[in-house]
């Protein structure tokens, strides 16, 4: 993941700010550090909206269990959605962790 190195901050702006906490109830602070959760997993996929799109399981200092979706503009990640793990997730991140 050479990518997320160069990464050197989160990206908020009125597009993402808060979305998160009024849908899901994860506030930008939790999704800022499930990034560094030891643990993580990554994955990217194809986009349809023409920026490559990242998936990030992984857990916050308080053990919350978080499924993200993120992109990277000019070094700076960009939190799309983030939501609670299911229970197959939750199992599968435990097992594999």
């Amino acid at each position: 993941m050479e990518w997320f190195k160069n990464a050197s901050e989160f990206e908020w702006d009125p597009g993402n700010k808060d979305k998160n906490f009024a849908k899901h109830r994860v506030t930008n602070e939790e999704c800022e550090e499930a990034f560094f959760d030891p643990h993580k997993r990554f994955r990217s996929v194809p986009s349809e909206w023409g920026e490559e799109r990242h998936l990030l399981v992984a857990k916050t200092k308080a053990g919350r269990l978080l499924f993200i979706v993120f992109t990277l503009r000019r070094s700076k990640i960009r939190v799309i959605p983030a939501r609670d793990l299911n229970r197959r997730e939750r199992h599968l991140y435990e097992k594999e962790s």
